[in-house]
């Protein structure tokens, strides 16, 4: 299985992405975690971008706030599939990172998840790598179940509750 870069562009991001680094653990797929800022070291920020593919990544996660240029940057120099996730500051509650990840120019995608979205991030990365392993997408298919159990669990117990 390919790897999945995590970037980030402070290490105050990473209380959110620890979602993200818990889900990828469950599913046991190989990930790398790393500090970049889009702004302050996109030098690095861009080598790391531009030797992705080669260095066994398949899929790229950046997240940041503020300005959050950082999953346009790192996705202006790849063209592996890159999910941004805007991650909530104290000035604009995170609408100033969702806008600056979600409005790229044409020709430069990045998928954009929720503010703070760091599971749902981990799950779209996993399901891209899973287009080509079986064994991944089977481990998919068995959470969404879990996942459904759990709901429908709940189901009934508020039906018991109310529904007399």
């Amino acid at each position: 299985m390919k790897k999945i870069g995590i970037v980030m562009g402070s290490d105050s991001d990473l209380p959110v992405l620890e979602k993200a680094i818990a889900t990828l653990e469950k599913f046991d797929a190989p990930f790398e975690v790393h500090v970049y800022s889009a702004h302050r070291t996109p030098v690095e920020a861009k080598n790391f971008a531009q030797n992705a593919r080669k260095n066994g990544f398949g899929v790229l996660i950046a997240a940041a706030g503020k300005a959050a240029h950082l999953a346009g940057a790192v996705a202006a120099n790849t063209t592996l599939p890159v999910i941004g996730i805007p991650i909530k500051s104290s000035t604009l509650d995170g609408l100033d990172a969702l806008l600056s990840t979600v409005q790229m120019p044409g020709g430069i995608p990045v998928a954009t998840v929720a503010i703070d979205g760091a599971e749902n991030a981990a799950l779209l990365a996993l399901q891209m790598l899973a287009i080509e392993d079986k064994e991944l997408s089977e481990k998919l298919d068995e959470a969404r179940a879990e996942n459904a159990a759990k709901v429908l669990e709940k189901n009934k117990a508020v039906e018991a509750k109310y529904n007399k």
